[in-house]
């Protein structure tokens, strides 16, 4: 391997994919085998469809001659020697050249004689031999994908056997020391820390399903380089294509890539594309071979951006660098949108965005999903995906990016909610979908919800800010933000919530209330700047007399109440201000402080919209009431 093949570009990666990954060689498959398939070159009928003159109705064969002049006013007779029955699709006798319907028929039962009321001409009701397919013709070219109905055809034609291009043969070997096989993951109550399922092969295996292409998958490798050598080296020559998950990597322990460099040819290492950018490409022999970064989104994308162009160029020989990536993606469709959100992107290399869309106001708005190479829900929850260019650098609010769609979105139904995290109400979203809306989330906290609805970025949203001064919640801030328009904002009380000191089970520390978070062996974990919770946390403080800049933590954020309360959990932090709910779920001691209402805001000109209706019936759903019960820490307003 040259050293300019080093840190490629996904458009030279596809080059040298081409140059080296030749079409397999074609294979004779029986007709009832076919579904699927790619037809290697055309093919002929080998009979006439039908290979008879047959019946196009159930009705009488006629010779048309002796029908003339029959009419509903000057019926004619025929003896049933001269009209014969004959069923749909059946075999029209010689003699005759035409059928009745039935409809236009009466028969004596007594003497079989049959009685027209219409004229025919030579051919009516009639198949001729051949009107679907004549014997020779061509009936499916070289390139079309067999379908059900070409299937049939093929059968009809009398065609037995066709060719088609191979279907390469892929194996995935998942490696790596830390992984537990899927089987043995799920019979586990609580997995040991460190190690991980093996879910990858799941991932790749419903990719290959998706694009109809076999994949053979191999017991998990150890992270041992003579093992991966023996088992390569065993593996390769049986395979057109060989996937090694988690098997590339940025550090020392890139087995993979050393291992091939000994039994076969590197072909290039490392990709100027971010996630993915560990992915390497080897010969062993005939067979490719394609080292797949662990982290699920970083796997995902080598499969879009190497594995499925490598199985078309093995298949056929090429593939449509503009259709790639979308039809590997299963994409269905694709558009333009505005970010809600800036996005920074890494100067100079391409970058997967994972995005969340909605309509609001006429406008198509969109906002990243959390860019781990690791994180499965954002790939899993994202509607479309973008590749940035390895040009771009800061994408400011408002660009327009072009992506390309996962799922259809529901535009017309679907609202955005901005504003305070509640565990509680996140659970609202199915009640508001079997309403009939949708509903997406982002956690910004109070503050940032009110403004993003001030500044049209979102439907609806939540707070519950106090004002130190007045102790009064929400009116204050909505007045400020929304000026000459808070006559317009509809305010829905939700519930009142339990907020206090979340700490851990048994209180080792000993903290009795808010004066406690001031001593220098306690450490707090605080939330966002503009949440409620934050903005209660400075109340308290500033009623005990204590600058926040003497409390240990105190700069340390967390954007959920159920993030805040598992730093407690995990002795990151000895205490946090969150809701009871929270602290009951993951079994924390809870210090009451007071008792918040969570309220709802949005614009009156949305009053109409079909998912704030749908919201709307939601928050009376008896069901979601009574899971909120269930929770704790919760008081239904009067």
């Amino acid at each position: 391997m040259v050293k300019e093949n080093m840190h490629v570009t996904l458009a030279r990666a596809w080059e040298i994919l081409e140059e080296n990954c030749s079409s397999l060689s074609f294979e004779s498959c029986p007709v009832q085998e076919t579904f699927g398939r790619i037809l290697a070159g055309d093919v002929v009928s080998r009979r006439n469809v039908p290979h008879y003159n047959a019946s196009a109705m159930d009705g009488y064969a006629l010779c048309s001659r002796m029908t003339a002049g029959a009419s509903q006013s000057t019926p004619l007779s025929f003896a049933p020697e001269d009209a014969v029955w004959v069923n749909t699709g059946g075999d029209l006798p010689p003699q005759f050249d035409c059928v009745a319907m039935v409809e236009d028929t009466s028969t004596d039962r007594e003497t079989g004689i049959v009685v027209l009321a219409k004229s025919l001409v030579a051919g009516e009701n009639v198949r001729p031999l051949g009107e679907d397919v004549f014997c020779g013709q061509v009936i499916a070219r070289e390139g079309d994908t067999v379908s059900p109905a070409l299937a049939s055809l093929l059968a009809t034609a009398g065609v037995s056997e066709v060719d088609v291009l191979a279907v390469p043969k892929t194996l995935y070997i998942p490696t790596g020391d830390e992984i537990i096989p899927m089987e043995e993951w799920l019979s586990m109550d609580l997995p040991p820390s460190g190690k991980v399922g093996e879910s990858n092969s799941l991932l790749v295996k419903g990719y290959f399903t998706r694009w109809g292409f076999p994949l053979d998958i191999a017991p998990c490798l150890p992270d041992d380089p003579a093992v991966l050598k023996e088992y390569l080296s065993e593996k390769t020559p049986l395979y057109d294509l060989v996937l090694v998950g988690a098997g590339s990597a940025k550090g020392e322990r890139d087995h993979t890539f050393t291992v091939l460099g000994q039994i076969g040819q590197p072909l290039f290492r490392w990709l100027l594309m971010k996630p993915g950018r560990p992915a390497s490409v080897s010969k062993a022999g005939e067979c490719t071979v394609i080292n797949l970064p662990g982290f699920p989104m970083s796997n995902a994308v080598i499969l879009w951006s190497l594995v499925f162009p490598a199985l078309n160029l093995l298949q056929k020989g090429s593939f449509d660098r503009n259709r790639a990536i979308p039809d590997a993606l299963g994409a269905v469709g694709s558009g333009t949108a505005s970010l809600l959100t800036g996005c920074s992107s890494s100067y100079g290399k391409e970058e997967w965005v994972r995005l969340k869309c909605v309509e609001i106001n006429g406008e198509k708005r969109t906002y990243p999903l959390p860019s781990g190479a690791s994180a499965l829900w954002s790939l899993s929850e994202s509607d479309g995906v973008a590749l940035l260019p390895l040009e771009a650098a800061e994408l400011p609010k408002g660009s327009t990016v072009s992506l390309w769609f996962l799922r259809q979105v529901p535009w017309e139904r679907r609202i955005l909610f901005q504003g305070s995290n509640d565990p509680a109400f996140e659970r609202i979203a199915t009640f508001v979908k079997q309403a009939g809306g949708e509903l997406i989330a982002r956690s910004v906290g109070s503050l940032g919800g009110l403004a993003a609805l001030s500044r049209g970025e979102c439907h609806v949203a939540a707070c519950h800010l106090l004002n130190s001064e007045t102790g009064e919640y929400n009116s204050s801030f909505i007045r400020e933000l929304f000026k000459d328009r808070d006559e317009n904002m509809v305010r829905r009380l939700v519930f009142y919530r339990q907020q206090g000191i979340m700490i851990a089970r048994g209180n080792p520390k000993g903290i009795l209330s808010a004066a406690d978070l001031k001593r220098e062996d306690v450490s707090i974990v605080n939330r966002q700047p503009g949440a409620g919770t934050r903005v209660l946390l400075d109340y308290l403080l500033m009623q005990e007399g204590i600058s926040p800049g003497t409390v240990r933590g105190y700069e340390n954020q967390s954007a959920t109440h159920f993030d805040a309360g598992n730093k407690v959990l995990l002795g990151f932090a000895d205490a946090a201000l969150g809701i009871k709910s929270v602290a009951d779920a993951l079994g924390l001691d809870f210090i009451p402080v007071t008792e918040e209402p969570y309220e709802l805001v949005f614009p009156r000109s949305f009053e109409d919209h079909t998912g704030i209706r749908a919201l709307l019936r939601a928050l009376d759903d008896g069901r979601w009431r009574d899971m909120v019960d269930r929770m704790g820490g919760y008081r239904w307003p009067e």
